[in-house]
């Protein structure tokens, strides 16, 4: 069992919250935020693979002046434990995802998702349809897509996977710059996103991530992501933001287009320069959101 890491001084610096913790159905750490005025209403922000909860600092900031903030980091990443034996799935997260919200007794949550968080928020959400309140989309998916990059491909692949994502680190490290666009991490940015996935063991979840990704209805998770795909209609009467960074490797203009189709009517705004870490690499995404979640 691999437990949590303490945040040393030059991660508070950056990271400057106070971390609660979470017992999962499962019997695992989770590691959360809960920043902000108490309320039994909160916005849900989750992250996807590799990032975790640091990747919201800066939306946290934003919006925790006038609504509470909820931000865990999955099971396997961040500061949550990281099991080496754990039921690594879609389905997982999920109920991981249910169980908190449960246990902190919200009556409305707003959500914002990205990447992996796409299909875990709206995976939860279909099942608790009436706490369901605004909805921020970032670089994201919720349903199954051909459109898988070779580079994230070649990282699904038995044995040479887990050899090049856990041993060489060949994928939260090329992440910290294949990721951005518009500018660069600064060295202590990159440091916080790689810190809590130093080794073989602590990058379990990364490696499990990209193997829980469904190409086939064989697949462990391919009924899962089904299912939260068939959910996402009834969401349409519900305030949506799309935004979007055009210059991401993996979640290009034909994921854009699809969310557009499935919300017609939602709010939309592109950034051009920016890439798959959008509320990293654009502060005008991060005010957008802001702005959307907490309206005067």
């Amino acid at each position: 069992m691999v437990t949590p890491p303490d945040i040393p001084a030059w991660l508070a610096k950056l990271y400057p919250f106070s971390p609660r913790k979470f017992l999962t159905p499962a019997g695992a750490t989770m590691s959360y935020l809960d920043e902000g005025p108490r309320s039994d209403e909160a916005v849900l922000m989750l992250h996807g693979n590799p990032t975790w909860s640091f990747y919201y600092r800066n939306l946290v900031h934003a919006v925790r002046e006038r609504m509470r903030c909820i931000v865990p980091d999955h099971i396997g990443m961040g500061l949550s434990e990281k099991p080496q034996s754990y039921d690594y799935t879609l389905a997982r997260r999920i109920a991981d995802i249910e169980a908190l919200v449960v246990s902190l007794r919200l009556k409305k949550v707003h959500l914002v998702v990205h990447d992996w968080g796409g299909a875990i928020g709206f995976g939860f959400a279909a099942k608790h349809p009436e706490l369901i309140g605004r909805i921020v989309i970032l670089n994201t998916a919720a349903y199954a897509s051909p459109n898988i990059p070779a580079r994230i491909s070649l990282c699904k692949l038995p044995l040479l996977g887990p050899l090049v994502v856990r041993g060489l680190n060949g994928f939260a490290w090329p992440a910290t710059w294949m990721a951005m666009s518009e500018r660069k991490l600064t060295a202590d940015e990159q440091r916080a996103y790689l810190f809590p996935h130093d080794s073989w063991a602590n990058r379990i979840a990364v490696s499990e991530f990209v193997r829980d990704i469904p190409r086939r209805p064989s697949h462990r998770s391919w009924a899962t992501l089904a299912a939260v795909e068939q959910g996402l209609v009834q969401f349409k009467p519900h305030r949506v933001m799309i935004l979007w960074g055009m210059q991401d490797f993996c979640f290009n203009q034909s994921f854009l287009d699809r969310w557009q189709t499935i919300y017609p009517a939602a709010m939309k705004a592109v950034f051009t320069q920016a890439g798959h870490y959008l509320l990293e690499d654009s502060v005008e995404a991060v005010a957008c959101a802001d702005k959307f979640l907490t309206p005067a």
